[in-house]
Parts: C-alpha cells; sequence; structure tokens
C-alpha cells in the first residue's frame, strides 16, 4: 500500500480537531444545564437521554473527516508488474577534422587515435544509434542509423585535407549534430547525447549559445578537449597519408598548436550548457574512453530494461465510507422520537334521573 500524495494524510489531524470541539461543545452543554437548574429536576422534564447519540454522531463525523482526507491522499496497491522496455540511445559524433588535428603528441595522431576510440565506442554500444559530424569550417553530417559501422567507416575515410574549408567553426558542427537529431522522427522519444571531439576554439561563432539551445531540447552535449597549452608541431600530410614535413606560415615559421586559456574556458561552458561533462586528453590519450565508459554505464544501468510495480488507485472505498457515515449522522436524530397517540374522546356525560314527583311535594 502506498499514497499518491502522502501530505494529505497530515490532514486526518483535522478529524482530532473536530473530536476536540465536540468534547468541548458536550462541556459547555452541561454548564448550560447545570446553570439552568437542578440536574435532577431538569433530567426529569427530558423525555429521552440524548448523550448516547450524540457520543455517535460526533464519533460518525469524525471518522468521515479522517477517511475523507484518506481518500484524497489516493491510496493505492500493488496489482501486478509491468515491463518498461528499454530507452533507446542515439549519439551524434562530432569530430573535429581541423589541420591541427594532424598533431602527433598522440600516438600516431591525434586524428588517427580519434577516429580509432571513437569505433571502439561504437562497437562498446550495441543497440546505440549514431550519426556524425566532420567539421573544420563547415561541418558535414552522417544521418542517424543504427549500422554504427558505417558511422565508422564515415569517419575513417575521411581526412583533415579532405575539408573544404579550413578552421574550427563548433557552434556551426552543433547545430548540424543537432539538426540530424531533429530530422529523425524516432529520436524524439530518445535519450540524446551529442559527444563534441576537438582541440581547439571556435573564433568565428557562439559555440556556448548554441549549446544552450541544444540542451533546452532535452539533448546533453559531452565534450572531449583533446591537447592543451603545451605547443605542438603540425606535420604536413600528403593525399597518400605521408608526412611530408611541417607546416609553415608564409615567414617559413613553424606553425604551431596550442589551447589558449580562452579556448579551454569555452570548452567548459560548452559542457556545462550543455548539461554534460568534459574530458581532457591525459598523457598519450585522448580521453574519448572515459565517455565511452560513461555511456556504456548508462545503457546497463538507467536506459535498461526494468521491471515496474503496477498500483491501482482505491481512494473510492475510504470515500465511499466517509458519505456513508455522513448520511447516518445526518439521519440519526439526537432524541429518540416521541410516539403520538390517538386522543381518546371523552366518555359520555351521565344523565341524571329524576324521581316523578306528586302533588303535595309527596311521592306516590
Amino acid at each position: 500500500m502506498k499514497f499518491a500524495h502522502p501530505l494529505w494524510l497530515v490532514g486526518s489531524a483535522s478529524a482530532l480537531v473536530v473530536a476536540l470541539l465536540l468534547i468541548v461543545g458536550g462541556m459547555a452543554l452541561v454548564r448550560a444545564v447545570d446553570r439552568f437548574g437542578d440536574r435532577s429536576l431538569v433530567e426529569r422534564l427530558i423525555t429521552s437521554p440524548s448523550s448516547v447519540r450524540r457520543a455517535a454522531k460526533g464519533v460518525l463525523l469524525v471518522l468521515a473527516t479522517a477517511l475523507l482526507f484518506v481518500a484524497m491522499a489516493r491510496p493505492q496497491y500493488g496489482r501486478g508488474t509491468r515491463l518498461i522496455p528499454a530507452t533507446n540511445l542515439d549519439v551524434v559524433i562530432v569530430l573535429d577534422y581541423s589541420k591541427s588535428m594532424y598533431a602527433r603528441d598522440v600516438t600516431p595522431s591525434r586524428i588517427a587515435r580519434a577516429k580509432a576510440e571513437v569505433a571502439r565506442l561504437i562497437r562498446d554500444l550495441p543497440g546505440a544509434r549514431f550519426a556524425a559530424v566532420a567539421f573544420a569550417g563547415e561541418p558535414i553530417g552522417f544521418p542517424l542509423t543504427s549500422d554504427g559501422m558505417a558511422i565508422a567507416q564515415f569517419f575513417r575515410q575521411l581526412e583533415p585535407n579532405d575539408m573544404p574549408v579550413g578552421g574550427t567553426a563548433i557552434a556551426k558542427a552543433l547545430l548540424r549534430a543537432n539538426e540530424l537529431l531533429a530530422r529523425d522522427p524516432k529520436s524524439k522519444d530518445h535519450r540524446r547525447v551529442i559527444v563534441l571531439i576537438t582541440d581547439g576554439e571556435d573564433l568565428e561563432g557562439d559555440p556556448v549559445a548554441a549549446a544552450k539551445s541544444i540542451a533546452q531540447s532535452g539533448t546533453t552535449i559531452d565534450v572531449v578537449q583533446i591537447g592543451g597549452r603545451t605547443p605542438e608541431r603540425i606535420p604536413d600530410v600528403d593525399g597518400a597519408g605521408n608526412v611530408t614535413g611541417w607546416r609553415t606560415d608564409d615567414d617559413g615559421s613553424l606553425l604551431m598548436t596550442a589551447l589558449t586559456p580562452e579556448g579551454e574556458a569555452q570548452l567548459v561552458s560548452i559542457a556545462e550548457a550543455g548539461g554534460g561533462n568534459i574530458v581532457r586528453a591525459g598523457t598519450g590519450s585522448t580521453g574519448i574512453e572515459v565517455i565511452a565508459r560513461r555511456l556504456e554505464q548508462m545503457m546497463h544501468a538507467e536506459l535498461a530494461e526494468k521491471v515496474e510495480t503496477v498500483y491501482a488507485d482505491v481512494f473510492h472505498y475510504p470515500l465511499a465510507v466517509a458519505l456513508v457515515l455522513l448520511l447516518v449522522e445526518t439521519f440519526l436524530s439526537q432524541a429518540k422520537r416521541r410516539a403520538f397517540h390517538a386522543a381518546q374522546p371523552p366518555p359520555p356525560r351521565m344523565r341524571r334521573r329524576l324521581a316523578p314527583r306528586t302533588r303535595g311535594g309527596q311521592h306516590a
């Protein structure tokens, strides 16, 4: 037995208040009788004692009050169980394909390691659906699918050199990811997560505002920060994937990649606005495996199939009893009804017989 609104049970204490008022009223009646006159003489004037009936009416009223509040608390009892199907998980992987992802502070490179760990993440989450967004200056998307290997292949066949526009447009990438979720009719009933994997900051758009807008629709954004403030050289990679040297600027100076304090703060703000977590890459790792473990735990715990007890409302039972008690209390009088008997006609008047008189006053 449980109550849907247990706070109403506190109102049952008002039944005690009603009982107290009835007791005070009874005591006041006794004092009124004493003021009226001698109690023994007053009781002789009462055709039927009413104390028992008055007490019974009070008990009925108190019980009815308590039961009404019990009914308002909506008592329920478990009548069985039901199986709650597992909630599906939709994950959009948003992977940075800017040229700085060729940096080799992670073996063999940031982008190669990220693609391998994304493939592992997809493999470790059977039953989830995935979509993909590869971005630099502009995003390229792949719609939601249950074929996780297709997503892994999408990332595998792309290279930073394939991106038509350079840069790190995180805001555009997040909005494209949200667009992929919004286009799928089933996604609104699923748990939705965007995993942003990047090594830079957005200097063009407002990714924090985009994350806030996405979070309002119930989608969580986790951020994986690859690289840090330590400058790293950027390899120059040809079309075959071979390193031909190091990227330089127009003056011949080496191009270095390093995340500024403002960039780190921006990534933290994106995760906070998206209601997710930020994971920073450790020595020789990308940090994607941490997000993968969290998503795996979510599928096995929060989103797993569950057995739930089904409760049935039984508030109508105490409500019906309370109404019956109130009806009985209403029609129960405080004293017995007096029996009225038809008045008997008075006896006929007796006529007095007079003796016949004789003349002279003598009897014959």
